[in-house]
Order: structure tokens, then C-alpha cells, then sequence
């Protein structure tokens, strides 16, 4: 536990460090405040059901260590904040990724700059001399990031197809055009886990992600087989069915293409695209497509419930925009990344939030 104050604020305020993996009462506590922005944050994506930000906020995405934090509101049982504070421990261990929770009521008070400066605090302590996070254009949190002198880096565009609105014949056109240039490949797709028998080359596949834009100072991450398994637990771990497609070369029986996509069991109207992915020495036989197309296919059977899917790309990422675009995705948001040098925060004095 420990108490805030930011120099020349009259904001007192205690904060509460967690185990997210077993207070399951402050991981609900963080969730209401993250479902009590959404309308203001995010109104057009689709909400993080309980589970899944559960195991987001006590796990993430590759199992990296965090930290947890929650600030008490004014009266018992209410809470006014919260940050995650996410450590990666492989690659770019120099940086700590930061997301802040402020609740609607308690926001332009203070609060987010006092939660930056005790985050940036702790992750001096760890080490780490950048802070990095994304937020949607346009929303409270990137007026936040650009007042406290953040730098922005690669934005990502997040696009939703309505699959009510793709014309009848349109997926067996692209279908045609694809299989067209896909001559030699064969496709391959199974629910859930990875079969023994491709998950090293699965770990090869999503390596092809490597060149995809990424923002200045960060590293790819490095898949294994290990760390494709990790990431497969997780996804089950949030309550999502998930679904892979790829696409074979008939010649090496190596696996040139893939793309995998989930569905939360308690928002089954919504698909999330989780990556899609080609190895450079297969590109340029419309594999992406190929794949696609092929998960369309799939979900058609396995996900009646299913209305739109959701993807994001970054905005240089002028080829799989490309595919998306010809499936019928529209944009939906944009969310610039930011970065902060963690010394910046520590050591200089922040301005106070503008009048509301």
C-alpha cells in the first residue's frame, strides 16, 4: 500500500497493490470501472466480457509479468482508479506497457497524472525507462497522453465487417480469385489448440509477423512452440472459441500461411481477428485472402450467432489493409500508441489537467 500526492495538489489518495491472479474482488472492482468508461472510451468496439478481462488483467495476452493497483473511492466498496502495469520479459525489457483506469466522476481531478507518476515510479523501480500504451483517437485518454508530453507512434486502425452486408456472390468471387493464385497450396484448419504435428511451424508462421510495423525502440516478439501454446491457453482461458486456417505447400508440406480468429462464448455476435500472417518466401499468391476467406467459410457452420468481425492493422500496413478492404471491412477507430520516457514522468513536474 502506499499513499499519493503530486506536488502542488492538495490530492491525497491511498493505493492498493493486488494479486490479480486471486483477489477476484478487485479484478470485478477493475472491470466496473473499465465497463463504467467503455461508453466514453471505446463506444463503438465491441465490450470485454468478465472473464475475458480477467484473464487479460491477471494474465495478458503472453503471460508477462504485472503489477496491479487500485486507488479506494470516497466511500467504502467504491473504487476511483486502477493501473496495470505489464513487464515484458523476453523481449523489449526495457519498457513497461501502462494502462490507466479513472473512473467517469473522478476524472479531471488529478487522479490519471497522480496514477502515471506512481506507475512510472514503479517502473523505474523494475528497471524500465519507457512507458508505452494505446488509446482511440479522439477519446479522453489521447488528450491525456498528449498533455503529459507523450510521444505518438504507430497507430493502429481497427475495421468491423458486417457479415449481414456482404453481398451474396462477393466471398465466392474473392474465393475464385484467390484459389486463382494459391495454385500448389492446400488449406488445413482445426478449432482450439494447434495439432502436435504443426505447432513448430505454426511458431514459424507467426514469426512472419517480424516485419509488420511496429513503434520506434520496440521489438518483435519471437514466437516458439512453447510460447504459441501459452498463447492458446489464454485464449481458452478467456472463454474464447477460437478457430485457425492455413495454407499448406503441397511441395515441403510447410505451412505458408495462417490466420486465426476467436469468439467469446458470452458475446458470440461479435468475431475477434487475432492474427493473420504469411511467410515472406510464400507471398504474393494471395495467400492472405486465400485464408480469409476460408475462416469465412468456416464460421459460417461453426458460428451461426456471429453478425461482424473485428480487426486492427497499423496504418502502414498497406497490404493487409488491402485484403480487408476487399472482404468488405470498413474503419470503425484509430488508436495512435504513445510512449513516455519513464524519467520524464518521474522527475518533471506534470502541468494540472485543463478546466472541464
Amino acid at each position: 500500500m502506499a499513499r499519493l500526492a503530486r506536488p502542488g495538489f492538495a490530492l491525497r489518495m491511498r493505493i492498493e497493490r493486488f494479486d490479480p491472479t486471486a483477489d477476484t474482488e478487485k479484478i470485478r472492482a477493475c472491470y466496473d470501472l473499465y465497463a463504467a468508461g467503455h461508453p466514453i472510451d471505446d463506444p463503438d468496439g465491441p465490450p470485454m466480457s468478465l472473464p475475458g478481462f480477467s484473464c487479460w488483467f491477471s494474465t495478458g495476452w503472453d503471460s508477462n509479468p504485472r503489477e496491479t493497483w487500485l486507488v479506494p473511492g470516497d466511500e467504502d466498496g467504491t473504487w476511483a482508479g486502477a493501473y496495470l502495469l505489464e513487464v515484458p520479459a523476453r523481449e523489449n525489457t526495457h519498457l513497461a506497457r501502462l494502462v490507466i483506469f479513472v473512473a467517469p466522476a473522478r476524472r479531471r481531478t488529478g487522479l490519471g497524472t497522480a496514477l502515471l507518476r506512481h506507475a512510472a515510479g514503479r517502473a523505474a523501480d523494475l528497471g524500465r525507462t519507457l512507458l508505452s500504451g494505446m488509446t482511440r483517437e479522439g477519446a479522453p485518454g489521447s488528450a491525456f497522453a498528449a498533455a503529459v508530453g507523450a510521444r505518438p507512434g504507430v497507430t493502429e486502425v481497427r475495421r468491423v465487417l458486417d457479415l449481414a452486408d456482404i453481398p451474396a456472390a462477393h466471398l465466392g468471387a474473392l474465393r475464385h480469385q484467390a484459389e486463382s493464385a494459391a495454385k500448389g497450396y492446400s488449406l488445413v484448419s482445426w478449432q482450439g489448440p494447434s495439432p502436435e504435428e504443426y505447432i513448430d511451424q505454426v511458431a514459424v508462421v507467426v514469426n512472419a509477423l517480424a516485419d509488420a510495423p511496429h513503434d520506434p525502440g520496440e521489438e518483435p516478439e519471437i514466437a516458439d512452440a512453447d510460447r504459441v501454446r501459452d498463447s492458446e491457453k489464454l485464449s481458452a482461458a478467456q472463454g474464447l472459441r477460437f478457430y485457425t486456417v492455413v495454407a499448406r505447400h503441397d511441395d515441403t508440406g510447410e505451412l505458408a500461411g495462417f490466420t486465426r480468429l476467436g469468439v467469446d462464448q458470452l458475446i458470440p455476435d461479435w468475431g475477434f481477428q487475432q492474427l493473420t500472417a504469411v511467410i515472406r518466401t510464400h507471398r504474393g499468391h494471395r495467400l492472405g485472402l486465400l485464408v480469409k476467406v476460408a475462416m469465412m467459410d468456416l464460421l459460417a457452420g461453426a458460428e451461426p450467432g456471429l453478425e461482424r468481425i473485428v480487426t486492427g492493422n497499423a496504418d502502414a500496413n498497406s497490404h493487409m489493409i488491402a485484403i480487408n478492404a476487399e472482404l468488405g471491412f470498413r474503419v470503425l477507430d484509430k488508436w495512435p500508441g504513445w510512449q513516455l520516457d519513464v524519467a520524464q514522468v518521474a522527475c518533471a513536474p506534470v502541468a494540472p489537467p485543463p478546466p472541464a
